[in-house]
């Protein structure tokens, strides 16, 4: 809840007409993605530049590991130059763990295979709560490819723990029965999409993971499309004010309308602005020193210049300290 609360004061920074502050000058981020991406690495870099951090981003196209280095010695090298913070995306799972063990400098997650995108979850909390004004007692469907998405672990995990309630919906070979067991606070789990919309305050949407699909999971997608795109006609089940997002990037006319993605209830720009945001926040909070984050707490950290000493990690993240090589994990 910091974490959403500081990013909501980062938010404003985006209004202004100078948008950048002090708060990690001299510190630099580096943004190492193995797949590709727009908005999370996107935002990590805006993130990084308003806090007047100096951002670098790494393409594995033009990188080494191209030539057949391993993720391990990348890692290495980029520590030797002394780094404040990693920002990875993998296709496999567990590699921001990995480089953990290996980096003093903070790693964040920003997506591993089909494991989790903590980032994520923490802007779709912060634009839930934003337009909601609570997370506790609310209902929250997700409908999709629940097997392959680290969004929906992600979001699963992180809201069941703020109070609200989740339910799931896609075909039985994307949503399978065990799935429920494996989340501590607990999943409903429904094969129809009305089933799962009915009375939601909120519906998050997810599309097709094919990149991570090895085998025929439905008929076709136009089949998919019928039997579980959302359409206005859903959305009339769910409460009266009940909002729709979607962690992008879309594809239109299958698990989502272009009637439901442009409507009034839609909010996914707004969870893109809530992105860079929420990723100031997480940056903030691992590269600003211990003092300057406790002295935050509570307070506006849009102003304060950060110093040159450890690193901090912060919840759905994991970070390590140039001195004391410790990590926590929410």
């Amino acid at each position: 809840m910091h974490l959403l609360d500081t990013a909501e004061t980062f938010r404003d920074i985006s209004k202004r007409e100078i948008k950048k502050v002090p708060a990690l000058r001299g510190r630099t981020v580096i943004n190492l993605f193995f797949e590709a991406s727009t908005r999370t690495r996107t935002s990590f870099e805006i993130a990084a530049k308003r806090l007047s951090a100096d951002a670098v981003n790494i393409s594995v196209s033009t990188s080494s590991v191209s030539k057949g280095e391993t993720l391990l010695d990348t890692a290495r090298n980029l520590q030797a130059m002394s780094p404040d913070c990693i920002v990875i995306r993998h296709s496999s799972a567990g590699a921001p763990y990995h480089l953990a063990r290996a980096c003093s400098a903070a790693i964040v997650n920003a997506g591993d295979g089909a494991h989790e995108h903590p980032t994520q979850a923490l802007l779709d909390a912060l634009t839930i709560r934003e337009h909601k004004g609570r997370l506790q007692g609310l209902k929250v469907a997700i409908i999709g490819d629940i097997l392959h998405s680290r969004v929906a672990r992600s979001n699963i995990y992180l809201l069941s723990k703020l109070g609200a309630t989740v339910s799931v919906a896609g075909p039985g070979t994307l949503v399978p029965a065990e799935f429920a067991g494996l989340i501590e606070q607990g999943v409903r789990l429904e094969r129809r999409i009305e089933d799962a919309v009915v009375d939601a305050d909120v519906v998050m949407i997810l599309r097709m993971q094919r990149e991570r699909q090895t085998d025929a999971f439905f008929p076709s997608m136009r089949e998919y499309a019928v039997h579980y795109g959302l359409h206005l006609n859903h959305l009339s089940l769910a409460a009266p004010d009940a909002i729709v997002m979607h962690p992008g990037p879309m594809n239109r006319g299958i698990e989502i309308s272009s009637e439901v993605a442009d409507g009034g209830r839609s909010l996914i720009l707004d969870q893109v602005t809530n992105g860079v945001a929420v990723r100031m926040a997480v940056l903030y909070l691992l590269a600003g020193t211990p003092s300057d984050v406790d002295e935050d707490r509570g307070s506006s950290p849009t102003v304060r210049e950060g110093s040159t000493d450890s690193s901090r990690a912060a919840g759905g993240v994991r970070g390590r300290t140039r001195k004391t090589k410790r990590g926590t994990r929410n």
